[in-house]
């Protein structure tokens, strides 16, 4: 397994183990808040795959490597396209000025391997 494989699943399980960690000891609000934040990612008024993409460019701006791996992979899920993701980020690099390049270079290196891993499968 490559470097960037081991990077999206070391992330994913990560990521997965302290979210069990914070909802088992979190409080109410805390427990609101995640639940907040899966529901906004539901297609309502705009479609599912435009959400992500929002929530792409937003944690780009942020500058939250996890938050960019998560919705890069959701991105990539729902559809999104090289050239979108393209717009995406360029968007980004506009709004969150030269200091982004540093993510905006982890976000193709995902990206690429998020696409790699999918080939991989169909191999």
């Amino acid at each position: 397994m490559d470097q960037g494989k081991r990077k999206i699943k070391e992330f994913a399980e990560e990521r997965a183990r302290l979210n069990e960690l914070v909802l088992e000891k979190a409080g109410l609000k805390i427990k609101r808040f995640y639940s907040l934040d899966s529901q906004v990612y539901r297609e309502a008024a705009l479609p599912e795959k435009t959400l992500e993409m929002l929530g792409l460019v937003s944690s780009f701006v942020l500058r939250c490597d996890d938050c960019i791996y998560y919705h890069l992979k959701r991105c990539y899920e729902s559809g999104v396209t090289d050239e979108e993701l393209s717009d995406i980020l360029s968007v980004g690099l506009v709004v969150g000025g030269s200091i982004t390049i540093p993510h905006l270079r982890r976000a193709y290196d995902i990206w690429e391997e998020l696409k790699f891993e999918d080939q991989e499968k169909d191999n």
